[in-house]
């Protein structure tokens, strides 16, 4: 007898559904938990500083893969540049233009 649920298998006639994600409270967790971080090394936690270093580099190139993947999905330099407050012409120096 097959215990599947037919609500956990996928049905091919239908287009899957993509998630809505809420980016600005994702955003605010992560802030959230980027500052508490900052605060326990604050607070003696030396050893933990090359930790919060890293974060900063990894964020840096999390920002550059966003970049890539939104230029991947259509927007312009402009669109990307008008977002963050910066020239078309900054957005590309900082990012690299349409390289690969």
């Amino acid at each position: 007898m097959n215990t599947v649920k037919p609500a956990l298998t996928a049905k091919a006639s239908r287009p899957r559904r993509r998630m809505v994600v809420e980016n600005d409270e994702f955003a605010a967790f992560a802030r959230r938990i980027i500052r508490a971080h900052g605060k326990r090394v604050a607070s003696g936690d030396v050893e933990a500083l090359t930790d919060l270093v890293a974060l900063s580099t990894l964020i840096d190139t999390v920002i550059a893969e966003a970049v890539k993947g939104l230029r991947k999905q259509g927007y312009s330099w402009q669109e990307i540049a008008a977002r963050l407050g910066i020239s078309r012409q900054a957005a590309q120096q900082r990012w690299g233009g349409d390289r690969p």
